[in-house]
């Protein structure tokens, strides 16, 4: 093995670009149609895949804009005539009820609204039906601004307003007819109790209003992945079962000429509409890797342009499996971009460099001349979201996100079941802009950050504190939910305090750890810095 060292100097300059690591770990600029950068991967597991039968759903929030509260909007009543605001990238906002976001129009209210967790990009609502983002990017000459409904808002109205995964899709698809779709090409990975949907939708060129789309289903035992490309290619409109799409899904390809049914050659949903994003490795190499942890036996080529639409894992995945995926950063493999990061110890032992990490910033990168590849696990990421929807419990204890703040690898992932009145006050406090002793987001972030001084070393002692905190509420889950759910028969009211105060109990633990975790790392560490 060819060992590499560093000067002083140049160890140095690393550790100081290391700690200044900028929020998105993706290029600057974009790439493949994408329009800031590639960011965020989201997992859908069928419920015959998972190991209790639940369906999950998932976010990887890989964002150095997307704001950091999060709340509970109740369930609301209406009044007929009644209308209902839109408003621009609510993910950017303050909070729901930021006075300066901008509105883009209004459209008719319904009658009732269902209670939903909500956060830079809505995550589940009262029903259990969830969903999980990411931006595949779009031909730009599809992008319209004659539209007031942009990704974020249609999460939101969504889940308001729908049920089931097909049900979801049918609002999507009347909302973005009569009000517009305004934004980049999107990926929405649904999930209810019975069935996940794998939704890819596009503005409907410049000057228009309305949208084109397609969704596939997940079959129930096997797994998807979406990281920021395009996934769904020939689709059959006659077999409802699977595909589901737009009306105007070829004769808008026609249109605009990627495709031509005189031409002879199938439809293909993904390389008529956004071609580019299936050039991209930092999508691609994250769409092997997922499919090949879960299903190891295909042997897939890392190198290939395209990867099942989903796969059947070698076996059933529960949490901490999905959990494990989101952490990765392509150990063991030629990818990992730490292997050559070597140094010799004071016994004359050849080990990882001490301030070798995967989540390396550009300057880094060049300083040390590695190729960057983009990890499944990500510094960039305000916080990652798993959910479990189950149709054996009730709705307010069936539904469940797991959510951990900033990176996966160095932070605890806590349960917030679907029925709480409330989130942990922390975790209501936005802090992309301002630091805060109040903001929950900044005490996982702050040692997230610290990391990177000595990551070889830090990361393990982190581990020490993130681990048996999710490990534990991981192994409560069962009995804790067979208790509630008894509680749940006989006193309604008391079962949602109960459920409220297990979920804030938790969190708050966590992040009085993780405050006390970056004090004490200062501390220890303080002489290396």
């Amino acid at each position: 093995m060819k060992i590499r060292r560093f000067p002083y100097v140049m160890i140095l300059a690393a550790v100081l670009a290391l700690a200044m690591l900028p929020a998105a770990q993706a290029p600057e600029g974009g790439e493949a149609g994408t329009p800031e950068f590639d960011s965020c991967t989201s997992i859908l597991v069928g419920r015959l895949a998972s190991v209790d039968g639940s369906t999950m759903t998932s976010h990887s929030c890989d964002s150095g804009t997307d704001r950091t509260w999060m709340t509970i909007v109740p369930n609301m009543k209406h009044k007929p005539g009644e209308t209902a605001k839109v408003y621009y990238e609510p993910k950017r906002t303050k909070g729901p009820n930021d006075p300066d976001r901008l509105e883009t129009g209004e459209i008719p209210q319904v009658a009732e609204t269902y209670a939903y967790l909500n956060a830079a990009y809505p995550i589940m609502n009262e029903h259990q039906l969830a969903i999980g983002e990411t931006t595949i990017g779009s031909r730009r000459e599809l992008i319209s601004e004659n539209g007031i409904i942009d990704a974020p808002e249609l999460y939101r109205l969504v889940l308001e307003r729908a049920k089931t995964a097909r049900e979801a899709i049918r609002v999507a698809d009347e909302l973005t007819r009569d009000y517009g779709y305004n934004d980049w090409g999107e990926c929405f990975t649904f999930a209810d109790t019975k069935e996940v949907w794998h939704f890819e939708i596009h503005g409907p060129g410049k000057g228009k209003k309305g949208a084109v789309w397609a969704a596939q289903r997940v079959p129930d035992d096997e797994i998807g992945v979406s990281a920021n490309a395009g996934r769904i290619r020939e689709i059959d409109p006659g077999d409802p079962d699977r595909y589901l799409a737009s009306a105007n899904v070829t004769s808008l390809a026609e249109e605009m000429g990627y495709w031509s049914k005189a031409g002879g050659r199938p439809f293909d949903f993904t390389y008529a509409y956004n071609p580019d994003s299936r050039t991209s490795l930092y999508c691609r190499r994250r769409e092997w890797r997922v499919l090949s942890l879960l299903a190891p036996s295909l042997k897939l080529n890392p190198e290939s342009e395209n990867f099942p639409f989903s796969v059947k894992p070698d076996k059933k995945v529960g949490l901490a499996d999905l959990l494990a995926i989101f952490r990765d950063t392509y150990g063991g493999t030629e990818y990992d971009m730490t292997r050559t990061l070597t140094a010799v110890n004071r016994k004359g032992e050849t080990v990882k460099s001490p301030i070798a990490t995967p989540f390396m910033s550009a300057d880094a990168l060049a300083l040390f001349r590695l190729k960057r590849e983009r990890t499944i696990c990500c510094p960039a990421a305000t916080y990652l979201q798993i959910t479990q929807s189950r149709d054996w419990l009730p709705g307010p204890l069936g539904g469940v996100v797991w959510i951990g703040y900033d990176n996966p690898a160095t932070t605890p992932h806590l349960p917030f079941y679907i029925g709480i009145s409330q989130m942990p006050a922390s975790y209501m406090v936005d802090g992309r802009w301002a630091f805060s002793r109040e903001c929950a987001w900044w005490a996982f972030r702050t040692v997230s950050r610290l990391a990177n001084f000595r990551y070889q070393e830090m990361s393990r002692e982190i581990e020490k504190v993130w681990k048996p905190i999710e490990d534990k509420a991981l192994a409560d889950q069962a009995q804790f939910e067979k208790d509630a759910l008894e509680l749940y028969k006989k006193d309604p009211k008391r079962f949602r305090e109960r459920l409220t105060s297990y979920c804030h109990s938790l969190a708050t633990q966590a992040v009085q750890a993780y405050w006390k975790l970056g004090d004490d790392l200062w501390l220890k560490y303080s002489g290396n810095f």
